[in-house]
């Protein structure tokens, strides 16, 4: 079995049991590491993730132990950021194993063709959006966050973080349909040029699964911190599920 999951926002300041979030996500890892051949994290993971050079964010203890866990057995976690968790810098690949991915990409599984990406950089019609995102995707802008003391920054990270999904919390949980859902739209465009028969997307937070006219199918994962949904593809199927 191969494994999708997207957007758990660990640490997310909206959440009331941060310690039941993480140990349910723990015991799902658990869950699915007897039949893993590999498990995909399309992104904000974390909600905020931001590595200094000798200090890395406090928590997600349990979480990370379990995925080093799941490495070293074998099973290959592979790592799409999003655009909570952009700031990655060798400690998620050196010490816990993860195979980390920064843009989309087209990967084959089991003889089928698969678009992966989180889904944020496909949003380029929102000018703020385009903007925010260049900023933090800026090398030069990450080394002068590095100069802020650890503890300024990470709480500037969740202030940020937990603002910005309040603002957005009215548009999750809500498909816009196909004509309005931007990567929906974005799906059919590309199946139109490109031979793939899954697209699969975090960054929404809704759970879909619709057929394209060409018998391609855009999945958009939902969430791990209020659905609580995940995808599976057994070789030949996939499905959505909901722990």
């Amino acid at each position: 079995m191969i494994y999708f999951i997207s957007d758990a926002h660990l640490g997310s300041r909206l959440v009331n049991d941060p310690y039941g979030h993480e140990m349910r996500l723990v015991r799902w890892l658990d869950k699915v590491k007897s039949d893993a051949k590999a498990i995909y994290m399309l992104g904000d993971m974390f909600d905020f993730w931001f590595e200094y050079q000798t200090v890395m964010p406090k928590g997600f203890v349990r979480f990370l132990g379990k995925m080093a866990e799941l490495t070293d057995s074998g099973i290959e976690i592979h790592y799409f950021t999003g655009n909570h968790d952009i700031w990655t810098f060798g400690y998620l690949e050196k010490e816990i194993g993860l195979k980390i991915h920064r843009k989309a990409e087209i990967t084959q599984l089991s003889g089928k063709k698969f678009y992966l990406a989180h889904g944020d950089e496909l949003f380029s019609d929102e000018k703020g959006f385009r903007i925010i995102r260049r900023i933090f995707h800026s090398p030069t802008l990450q080394k002068l966050f590095q100069l802020v003391p650890p503890r300024i920054g990470q709480n500037f990270g969740y202030a940020w973080s937990k603002s910005n999904r309040e603002k957005i919390l009215h548009l999750e949980n809500n498909f816009q349909g196909e004509d309005n859902e931007p990567l929906v739209v974005f799906a059919k465009k590309f199946a139109e040029t490109n031979d793939v028969d899954f697209l699969i997307f975090g960054h929404r937070h809704i759970e879909l699964d619709l057929e394209l006219k060409n018998k391609s199918r855009v999945i958009i994962l939902g969430d791990f911190i209020g659905i609580f949904s995940y995808g599976i593809f057994d070789g030949e199927n996939f499905r959505l599920e909901t722990d």
